[in-house]
């Protein structure tokens, strides 16, 4: 049974439009919430009188891990838009809660719920790209999303930095809370449900853990879901270690640094862009093998070069803007290769996706935070083994996968755009 509404099955080119922007601001509500506090770090560093702010971004990645595992199921029983609400309503709890933390232990805990609610959104995007969109467009959809996603790295650093230097720390967490207001708003009135509720699947634990499997089992998922998070792990890295390169090495400002960090986001928004010309042309199997090559290539440059001082900062930049450029092609094909066989599972899917990416982004951070070298060779050495690490994987996944991936029963294109 095809648990996705017959009325989604056509659409005009502005409604299409339409659901592409929410669909970006849901995947942008994660990302807002790690990219507009980074420039305060230090800020919070002397108001918490710790040196380990870091583990607030850790407990972020923690609770978007886990609770990925926790609305996958729930977006497969109870349609997509039910289990959404909760999370944005936990959301602008827990970002309540980050602006009254007077230590980092509570900074950490109210972090790891605000993130165990944005993840619902970032989730159920996914899933209604699945639902909505056939398996050919998801790619190109991906990259769309990543367009509007692109308002997080060019605004919310810059702007945290401002803020925090105008007003103090605490008002991001207001203002993160006032945007997933408008993100719900946005939600109840303009995105339809895509997935009706399905009575069958059960939440008890062994059911739950057989869908597990069963998305796990698929070689296609696993290659391309943990090839594509450990490549995505270079993006953590950057964001763990970047305000410590060029607010403390560098000896940049917090407002220089947002500006400094909108720029090498132009890599990650503007080579996804470029990705959407490339599926025209190319598979995405071949644009990921490609991509990734020229990943661990640039990365070990960057790797010597740190290690010998080649950069200084503008070379830094421009070796972490050619990285970011790969992970920019990478990130979106891989999205979709792994989501593509599935159709009633797509949420499990998503879910599962999402927590690889979210263990290897915490992993990376709690390292890079544990190093104390004045220096960009920690984060050169996590890029260069994510990069070594994800291409050895997707040489050996790849074999296993099949050369043409059918669409899967119940899965075909439900959407026509006139």
């Amino acid at each position: 049974m095809d648990h996705r509404p017959w009325t989604m099955r056509y659409m005009t080119k502005q409604r299409y439009s339409v659901l592409v922007l929410i669909l970006g601001a849901l995947t942008a509500i994660s990302p807002f919430s790690i990219d507009m506090y980074l420039p305060a770090f230090p800020a919070i560093a002397k108001s918490l009188h710790t040196t380990h702010v870091s583990f607030s971004l850790a407990s972020f990645f923690v609770g978007i891990a886990l609770g990925q595992l926790l609305y996958g199921p729930l977006l497969d029983r109870f349609g997509r838009k039910n289990p959404l609400y909760a999370g944005l309503v936990l959301y602008i709890v827990a970002s309540a809660g980050c602006y009254f933390s007077g230590s980092i232990e509570l900074l950490c805990i109210w972090r790891f719920v605000q993130a165990v609610g944005s993840c619902a959104a970032t989730v159920a995007a996914l899933a209604m790209v699945r639902d909505i969109f056939p398996v050919k467009d998801t790619a190109k959809v991906f990259a769309l999303l990543i367009l509007v996603l692109s308002v997080s790295p060019l605004l919310a650093p810059t702007i945290g930095g401002y803020i925090s230097a105008a007003f103090g720390w605490h008002i991001i967490f207001i203002i993160l809370a006032g945007i997933t207001v408008l993100v719900t708003i946005a939600v109840i009135f303009a995105l339809p449900e895509s997935y009706q509720a399905d009575k069958t699947y059960s939440l008890k634990p062994i059911p739950i853990i057989s869908s597990f499997l069963l998305v796990l089992k698929n070689p296609q998922f696993y290659t391309y879901a943990i090839c594509g998070a450990i490549s995505f792990s270079a993006l953590f890295t950057y964001l763990s270690a970047s305000p410590f390169v060029f607010i403390v090495v560098f000896g940049l400002s917090s407002k220089v640094y947002g500006w400094i960090f909108a720029f090498l986001s132009i890599g990650f928004i503007g080579s996804s862009q470029v990705n959407s010309m490339l599926t025209r042309t190319y598979k995405s199997e071949q644009i990921v093998n490609i991509s990734l090559l020229c990943m661990v290539v640039i990365s070990i440059i960057f790797l010597i070069g740190s290690a010998n001082n080649w950069f200084g900062l503008y070379g830094t930049i421009g070796m972490i803007f050619a990285i970011l450029c790969c992970v920019g092609i990478t990130y979106p094909n891989t999205s979709a290769l792994s989501l593509a066989p599935f159709s009633k599972n797509a949420g499990t899917a998503a879910a599962l996706m999402g927590v690889f990416q979210m263990a290897f982004g915490t992993l990376v951070s709690v390292v890079v935070s544990l190093f104390k070298n004045h220096n960009s060779i920690p984060m050169a050495i996590m890029i260069a083994v994510a990069a070594a690490l994800a291409f050895v994987i997707l040489l050996i996944g790849r074999r296993m996968v099949p050369e043409q991936v059918a669409e899967p029963v119940g899965g075909e294109s439900n959407i026509m755009v006139h």
